[in-house]
């Protein structure tokens, strides 16, 4: 499959993060039609799977995740992820405005995956750079 390029300002998914991602994942799969497929997560607990889920014709849509793990502190429902020309900026601009950042997520390297932001009224969204 040939890796998609977002523009800023596109969204790039949704995921669900829940108590039990096992016991919900084939409610939306017979409700929407999305495929599922395993995704291999860890945490001190042990190995477990989180699952990407997919559209008909195998692209990726999002995720539905366990409350564990990289996950453990995710608000509940779904969370849509943003692309973004600059995550820095928009972090500023975020702040600057009233917004609060509730979460960072780091690489291995530093550089950061996204970042959950939550504006003045209280909505959630999240932050990601793609390229």
């Amino acid at each position: 499959m040939e890796s998609k390029k977002y523009q800023a300002g596109s969204i790039i998914s949704a995921d669900l993060t829940i108590p039990n991602a096992e016991a919900i994942k084939d409610f939306y799969k017979a409700v929407i039609g999305w495929e599922t497929e395993a995704l291999t997560m860890g945490d001190e607990q042990g190995e477990y799977n989180d699952y990407v889920m997919k559209d008909a014709a195998g692209n990726w849509v999002g995720g539905i995740c366990h409350k564990r793990g990289v996950n453990v502190d995710q608000p509940p429902g779904w969370i849509v992820y943003v692309n973004v020309a600059d995550i820095e900026k928009s972090i500023e601009k975020c702040r600057a405005l009233g917004g609060k950042v509730m979460k960072e997520s780091r690489m291995a390297d530093g550089t950061l995956q996204f970042v959950l932001i939550e504006d003045p009224a209280g909505a959630v969204l999240a932050l990601t750079k793609e390229a």
